[in-house]
């Protein structure tokens, strides 16, 4: 196997692990307010909240950016919990057709975030990589397989929601308040173990 497939396949199945659960429910605050149809705008999101953290996992793992990792297990949470109330906020409504898919205030939030959560995945990285310099096709890997692997989950996420309010014929509004409401609360029981 090559390079570029392992650290592809150790950022796809990075997602997956158990232990960065937070990263699995901020993809599910994420996409709570979207339904199947809205798989574009979902695409777009996840796509920004990878470019927000590929940026600071090159920076931080090439050793440009230091950081308290107590800090980003803070921060993460925190991130989880804003996209949450957001959510909340907009509870009913349902998101404009016609509002910009790429260029939209979401995605602006999610590259925000995602330069949080870059600083969390950098630490397993580099343990990883060990001592290599300038390990650039491992970034590039890693960050490709990250996105394949978090569209894959988001995908389940909307599969999931579409057999929710379909076939269990649940409001869009409160599957969104459910949804938003238990990631919410898993962000507040991160914030207290870190506090």
């Amino acid at each position: 196997m090559s390079v570029f497939q392992t650290y592809l396949q150790l950022g796809f199945f990075h997602i997956f692990n158990l232990q960065a659960y937070d990263h699995l429910v901020f993809l599910l605050a994420l996409c709570a307010p979207y339904v199947l149809q809205d798989w574009r705008r979902v695409a777009a999101l996840v796509t920004s909240f990878t470019v927000g953290h590929s940026i600071t996992l090159a920076l931080a793992t090439l050793g440009f950016v230091q950081y308290s990792p107590a800090l980003i297990e803070v921060l993460i949470p925190v991130t989880i919990l804003l996209t949450c109330l957001v959510n909340l906020s907009k509870a009913g409504q349902r998101p404009n057709p016609r509002a910009p898919i790429v260029l939209a205030l979401p995605n602006l939030l999610a590259i925000s975030f995602g330069l949080i959560h870059g600083l969390g995945f950098s630490s397993y990285l580099r343990e990883l990589l060990g001592h290599q310099s300038r390990p650039v096709l491992e970034l590039l890997a890693f960050n490709v397989g990250v996105e394949l692997g978090q569209l894959l989950i988001v995908s389940l996420i909307l599969i999931l929601g579409l057999v929710v309010l379909r076939v269990f014929n649940v409001a869009r509004r409160d599957w969104l308040l459910v949804v938003s409401g238990a990631a919410a609360g898993i962000a507040v029981i991160l914030l207290l173990q870190h506090a």
